[in-house]
């Protein structure tokens, strides 16, 4: 069953409808690779192009019958043709195939249509994530390391970061749909003992699709495994992206928040309530993504030269893990592209310290002016923590300290608080990242 929530395209790419539609091509394709090299009569294979049909109930019907998938489809194939008045031209179906002939190389048909999607919906993302990064290039934050105020960074190299990794992770998903573009028609053990290699480059090249160099009667599982690793690692990043907006979402922060629809309502007990509900559905769906990986993994290894304990994993975490990161990715570019900010907030938290973020330019400039790094670090720290305790003004108490005084003139104590001083490489930085702009 497809989730209520998900994306129709990315739903019927998993409908038993395109399942069988993608086992039809297969079919149609080996018979017509056949009639090429004069195995399979070029009448029967015209015949077949042209009548042989899938119908998704009567599949189902004969399968409740057979307890077999592709019996169940060949036979309601076969029916269609005797409806359509060539009975004969039946007989050229599935010829010299096993069933994971088919069923592999259509998967990879399926699951190029599924990638395809997730690569268009991760483009989309990086494409917001562009727009705001630039919009906040500039935007003053304190950066925070341990959930502590660290030093200052810009909203917009957060951004940049994210934009990044979502490129990383393109390269990845697209890197892991290529590897899947093959297909196999090499028979029960993988030997071509009925139809030759010839015939399997036709097949895959008709359908586009790679011939699999070599298989057993199915095609390697490492391959299927990468795809939902990279998955997994690009619905990381939209948990990852979620997390950070509802750590700026906290009352006591507040830099930024998901958009809150009006007429929206967050608690039944409690008005007030603006709850960060879109990023924690994002944050605990990619969990269910990361959790199929292991499923992946577990697939890889199979008895001998094939046994059928990946199929069933297969059938749900394929479907899973590719709607899910559809969706995923989806709600996180919605999250990016209507997300609340507020630069004032952001400067008012930076400020909150009085100048203690900038404790470590102060350490490296006493130092550049000849006092010992032990003993500036000391005479700093000294006044940080006081700071700290008594929420005292700290650059204050460092413009008044003799020892400071004795080794900086009040212009360089002033320069070691500059802000645009600490900020002055983000350009460079977002030429690495995006280039001139």
């Amino acid at each position: 069953m497809i989730p209520r929530y998900t994306r129709p395209e990315m739903g019927r790419i998993w409908s038993d409808r395109n399942r069988f539609t993608q086992w039809l091509e297969v079919e149609l394709a080996a018979s017509e690779a056949l009639a090429e090299l004069g195995v399979v009569p070029a009448e029967a294979a015209r015949l077949l192009r042209a009548h042989a049909g899938c119908e998704v109930a009567r599949i189902h019907e004969i399968e409740r019958e057979v307890k077999h998938d592709v019996i169940a489809f060949t036979t309601a194939v076969a029916e269609t043709m005797a409806s359509a008045g060539h009975p004969e031209a039946s007989r050229w179906l599935h010829y010299g195939l096993t069933s994971n002939d088919v069923v592999d190389t259509a998967q990879a048909l399926v699951l190029r249509q599924a990638s395809a999607i997730i690569l268009t919906g991760l483009e989309s993302l990086r494409a917001v994530l562009k727009r705001r990064a630039l919009e906040f290039r500039h935007t003053p934050q304190i950066g925070r390391t341990h959930g502590v105020h660290a030093e200052p960074v810009t909203f917009g190299l957060k951004l940049a970061v994210w934009y990044e990794e979502a490129g990383r992770n393109l390269a990845r998903v697209r890197a892991a749909a290529e590897d899947l573009r093959v297909g196999k028609t090499s028979g029960a053990v993988g030997t071509f003992a009925h139809i030759g290699p010839e015939v399997e480059e036709r097949i895959c090249a008709r359908l586009g699709l790679a011939p699999a160099s070599v298989a057993t009667q199915v095609i390697q599982r490492d391959r299927h495994a990468a795809l939902v690793a990279a998955l997994a690692l690009t619905t990381g990043l939209c948990e990852k992206i979620a997390l950070e907006v509802r750590h700026l979402q906290r009352t006591e922060v507040r830099e930024a928040e998901e958009y809150f629809a009006k007429g929206q309502k967050g608690s039944s007990a409690m008005p007030h309530k603006r709850n960060p509900v879109t990023c924690e559905q994002i944050c605990g769906l990619a969990r269910v993504v990361r959790g199929n990986v292991q499923a992946a993994y577990e697939n890889v290894a199979l008895w001998h030269e094939r046994d059928i304990s990946h199929s069933s994993v297969e059938r749900v975490i394929l479907p899973d893990s590719t709607i899910l990161a559809d969706y995923l990715l989806d709600k996180t570019t919605a999250l990016i592209d209507q997300l609340l900010v507020y630069p004032a907030r952001m400067k008012r938290n930076l400020e909150m310290t009085r100048g203690l973020v900038f404790s470590g330019q102060l350490l490296l400039d006493l130092a550049a002016a000849g006092m010992l790094r032990e003993q500036a670090y000391r005479i700093v720290q000294a006044h940080a923590m006081k700071a700290w305790e008594e929420e005292s003004d700290f650059r204050a108490a460092i413009h008044a300290d003799p020892e400071i005084a004795a080794a900086l003139t009040p212009e360089k104590i002033a320069e070691a608080f500059s802000l645009d001083r600490q900020l002055r490489n983000i350009d460079r930085i977002f030429e690495r990242v995006f280039g001139e702009q």
